[in-house]
């Protein structure tokens, strides 16, 4: 317990609540007595610097209390519980030479947690609400209070979105203004579960990311009023600017076997072999570098540069997946130079019967899990032996790649980054069956399709495919970008879409709503769509390995081409992926194979 003898002047007020506040002035005097360091220091710094605290500050007794008891708590040489250095920001005290409220040690931390699973969230480095929204922070001594977990959301039917495609170039610009190195500019909303799972969807956010050792907390201050400022400008009203922790990154035989059924003890570890698009791809030149992606789709070239008729199909994946060098372009000129090789890089690998009924059910169970054991081993030694050498797993050759751009002279600011490879006819006709993703046996249907008809109630289009196969039948448009046709369960409108990628398999997200602002480490700006991971219980969208991975939605559209993700500094687990637009990744393949057909299911044209 705190024990004051001695002061010249405190003023207690009571509040609302049952607690009492100690409201701190500039005459306050204070001798403790038994305290710890940590306390001594917390009175030490409200006594000695006066000009540092604003009439809007309050500090309990009992946080004083709490400040003392961990104090007098022996702390780990790692623990950064309330060390000495920590104290200003634990107080939300701002440093002498700023003006901006500091966001504490714990808020920074906790404030995003739930949208990455495992604790890898960014870190919140300074939010313009500060003042007027706090964090909740810990109660007691025994715990802490209740720590709201989160899950993004896209920006829907809003006055930003009518407004995005000019006041989002008008945000970047006056981020990079004031020399910020920015590394994203998203637009986002927040679901906030609190006690007992009570959701609140939070107001627009401006969602900044920047590198962490290029913050200036005075300039994200001036920048987020600026912003705010422009926003109210154009009639969006109420939203926060946040700032966080955030930097880029590129997420790098015998014929192709057949989809199986479920019942097929071999059905999920075949599909990396299989024409679907989760193949894992490398070139031979990449593949001592242990660089992989996915395949994007499929497409048949249609007629060749002569205006000849056509069989060729060709593959569709990342330039920076199948090229090292990605700053030139890239055509393969015939026989008589040296061909690109495209290699599918894997290489994978009860009971007390109480009566004669349970008996008999227990060996017919135990009879399956011997064959399916048996046919797991058989499938281990077809693979052993057919596909463990590199030249049995070469699919075909590159034939163009394009020198990763950003398409400046266009206007749209997309990046271009893709690829087209010569698909071995002799690998891959047998089994073609066009552009498709093989839904897998590691999620159920009923998963699946809850994933896709989000609203008890609503109308649905979306069906299970026969036989797992989810055909690819067209893009999602800008129109219907801008105004989704499907509701979440929080009544908000929502575009649901998935991915299958080399890396992380089937998974689940959220498109950002409005296209987000990206600057990477050399500075090179462009325009992307935005997917946030579904919650913290699912995972991620995507992780490196996944470059190249078809995003698409439940009805077999795609939404874009995955390339790139962002993560917290150090972290190996991305909160956001971004995607050059699918509409626009067509327009660019036609206007190199004009004649290129999509979405065919048999192999000849």
């Amino acid at each position: 317990m705190l024990s004051m003898t001695k002061w010249k002047k405190l003023v207690f007020r009571a509040k609302a609540s049952p607690s009492v506040f100690l409201r701190v002035h500039t005459t306050l005097t204070i001798f403790p007595v038994d305290l710890s360091s940590f306390a001594t220091a917390a009175i030490s710094t409200m006594t000695d610097h006066p000009d540092l605290l604003s009439e809007s500050l309050e500090l309990s007794l009992f946080v004083l209390g709490c400040i003392d008891y961990a104090g007098q708590r022996p702390v780990s040489p790692t623990s950064s519980t309330l060390s000495s250095q920590s104290l200003l920001s634990t107080l939300s005290i701002a440093p002498q030479d700023s003006d901006a409220i500091v966001v504490s040690e714990y808020e920074k931390k906790a404030y995003y947690n739930g949208i990455t699973a495992d604790g890898e969230h960014p870190y919140l480095l300074y939010r313009s609400d500060l003042s007027t929204n706090p964090f909740p922070m810990p109660k007691s001594r025994l715990g802490h209070a209740h720590l709201p977990s989160k899950s993004l959301r896209g920006v829907h039917d809003t006055p930003l979105n009518k407004v995005w495609d000019t006041v989002g170039f008008q945000i970047r610009d006056l981020v990079k203004g004031q020399n910020v190195r920015y590394s994203s500019i998203d637009p986002a909303r927040f679901l906030t579960y609190g006690e007992d799972d009570v959701k609140t969807l939070s107001p627009i956010v401006i969602w900044i990311g920047v590198y962490a050792s290029f913050f200036s907390l005075d300039i994200a201050k001036k920048v987020s009023e600026d912003i705010l400022a422009l926003l109210v400008k154009n009639g969006v009203n109420g939203a926060v600017v946040e700032w966080r922790e955030a930097a880029p990154s590129k997420l790098a035989g015998p014929p192709l076997m057949r989809v199986v059924g479920n019942s097929d003890a071999t059905a999920h570890v075949r599909r990396i072999f299989t024409p679907a698009l989760n193949m894992p791809l490398a070139t031979r030149e990449k593949e001592d570098d242990d660089a992989q992606g996915s395949l994007t789709l499929y497409f048949h070239e249609g007629k060749d540069k002569h205006g000849n008729a056509s069989d060729k199909v060709l593959g569709v994946s990342n330039c920076h997946v199948l090229r090292k060098n990605t700053t030139v372009d890239y055509v393969f000129r015939g026989s008589g130079g040296p061909k690109q090789e495209i290699v599918d890089l894997k290489e994978k690998k009860d009971q007390d019967e109480e009566d004669e009924k349970e008996l008999s059910q227990h060996e017919e169970d135990l009879r399956k899990q011997q064959e399916a054991i048996a046919r797991l081993n058989t499938f281990y030694n077809e693979v052993k032996n057919h596909w463990s050498d590199i030249g049995s797993r070469n699919i075909g050759h590159v034939c163009y790649a394009k020198a990763i751009s950003v398409d400046v002279g266009g206007g749209t600011c997309y990046t271009e980054d893709w690829a087209a490879f010569e698909v071995d006819e002799a690998k891959v006709k047998p089994q073609f069956g066009g552009t498709f993703v093989d839904l897998g046996t590691a999620i159920t249907p009923e998963v699946v399709t809850a994933k896709f008809y989000p609203q008890s109630g609503g109308m649905t289009s979306f069906k299970y495919p026969t036989g797992r196969k989810l055909k690819i039948r067209g893009t999602i448009d800008r129109e219907l970008l801008a105004k989704p046709d499907m509701y979440d369960s929080d009544g908000q409108p929502c575009i649901i879409v998935g991915k299958d990628g080399t890396k992380t398999g089937i998974t689940f997200g959220r498109y950002a709503g409005l296209e987000s602002f990206l600057c990477d480490e050399l500075g090179v700006e462009s325009r992307e769509l935005g997917i946030y991971n579904w919650d913290k219980n699912s995972g991620v969208f995507s992780d490196k390995g996944d470059s190249g991975a078809l995003i698409w939605d439940g009805l077999g559209r795609m939404l874009g081409q995955l390339h790139s993700g962002q993560f917290k500094g150090g972290s190996t687990t991305s909160h956001v992926t971004y995607a050059t637009p699918g509409w626009w990744l067509l327009e660019r393949i036609k206007a190199e194979f004009p004649s290129a057909i999509f979405f065919q299911d048999t192999w000849s044209a």
